[in-house]
């Protein structure tokens, strides 16, 4: 066989090259997953994240993709403002104009529930929130599964933990999901205990505190298991909690992200990319939902900037993109969470709830007032399944 002339060669050269222009459009249609997966390929491929024309690209990208998650959806907002002044509403609208202030169930109205504030438990899945306090006289968190579409509500069962004088039970709530494979309703949770003595020291060996563990409730057989895990546990409850596509969300206590899939019972830690203290008080840090993608929102309190980090893949610290530096003409206290298509909810320095639009820079208040640390947003999408449908 005659060996390839030059012109042979210099075609076969040509049919492997992709032109810069078209790669670069290419790559920023990519998710984050595979667009750091790719940077491998070449230098310049690899070059492209600090290429500030091609993130351009890529956030808006990003920001512009439609999602069928957020068709005809709205968001739900818990407002807490002191102790028994608490609310829960559904918001929708271009300008966040339709709010409906929901009743909430007899078990957590006043006097029923006590100064604690009710909390969501992470985000709102297929219309069902799961909504937990403490109630008076109660010793556990009780929680319960409702659809404000339908007015359903089903009271979950007590747990394992165990509730005695010589110490004091902690019951901490990781995660509530859906369970895709086995079609049910879960609930993660981890309990603790610390001796209840004022004085530590004193009659130690008299008490047997028990052990620690973890545990999930499953809607369909309507009981609580215990599980053999020593998973990171939480290290702020406030705004660490989400929930998307089979797999709970927290952050750990030590900068990190724990990833654990409801169907098979298997976690991730993906360590966060900064090396500040998430328990500084003066250095916020939020986990969220952007766009399909698990991202954290930090900032320094009363400054005017904040930024997104975007996670591409669980268990990986290099997947970490930070796509966003936001600067703000006011303070931000906090910030509580995302919404559909770039949206950023956060409270102001005074008080009021407002939103950033990543896409246009635009920031719209959201006309009701709320409290740091405890306000909460996510999506809401209504849904007429009955929940007893799963375990009747």
């Amino acid at each position: 066989m005659a060996a390839p002339t030059t012109i042979e060669k210099k075609k076969k050269v040509s049919s492997n090259y992709i032109p810069d222009d078209l790669s670069f459009s290419i790559l920023s249609k990519l998710p984050v997953k595979s667009l750091k997966r790719f940077s491998c390929v070449s230098k310049s491929w690899s070059l492209l994240i600090q290429n500030p024309n091609f993130m351009n690209f890529f956030r808006n990208n990003l920001l512009s993709k439609s999602h069928a998650h957020y068709r005809d959806s709205g968001l739900v907002l818990n407002q807490f403002m002191g102790p028994y002044d608490w609310n829960i509403y559904l918001i929708s609208g271009d300008k966040f104009e339709n709010k409906v202030k929901l009743d909430l169930p007899p078990i957590f109205q006043i006097p029923n529930i006590g100064v604690t504030p009710i909390r969501v438990l992470g985000s709102a899945i297929n219309g069902i929130l799961c909504i937990y306090g403490r109630c008076q006289g109660a010793h556990a968190t009780t929680f319960l599964l409702w659809n404000p579409f339908t007015e359903e509500k089903i009271v979950i069962p007590p747990s394992h933990a165990e509730f005695k004088p010589e110490f004091t039970t902690y019951i901490f709530p990781h995660g509530f999901g859906y369970d895709d494979v086995g079609d049910d309703y879960k609930i993660i949770q981890h309990v603790d205990y610390t001796t209840a003595n004022e004085n530590p020291l004193e009659d130690l060996e008299d008490v047997m505190i028990p052990d620690p563990f973890w545990e999930i409730y499953s809607l369909k057989s309507n009981s609580w298991r215990k599980i053999d895990f020593d998973m990171p546990i939480i290290s702020w409850i406030f705004n660490s909690i989400v929930y998307f596509d089979g797999v709970c969300h927290w952050l750990g206590e030590t900068n990190m992200v724990v990833s654990f899939q409801l169907c098979n019972e298997v976690y991730f830690i993906t360590p966060c990319p900064f090396e500040e203290d998430t328990h500084d008080k003066e250095f916020e840090v939020n986990l969220t939902v952007l766009n399909e993608s698990v991202a954290i929102i930090t900032n320094c309190k009363n400054t005017t900037s904040f930024q997104v980090l975007i996670l591409g893949e669980f268990g990986v610290e290099e997947s970490w993109i930070r796509l966003f530096d936001v600067e703000l003409m006011s303070c931000i206290e906090q910030p509580i969470g995302a919404g559909k298509n770039g949206n950023i909810f956060f409270i102001k320095e005074d008080g009021e709830l407002a939103c950033f639009d990543l896409a246009t820079g635009l920031i719209e208040d959201i006309g009701i007032q709320g409290e740091n640390n405890w306000c909460q947003i996510a999506i809401y999408k209504k849904n007429l399944r009955l929940i007893g449908d799963i375990y009747m």
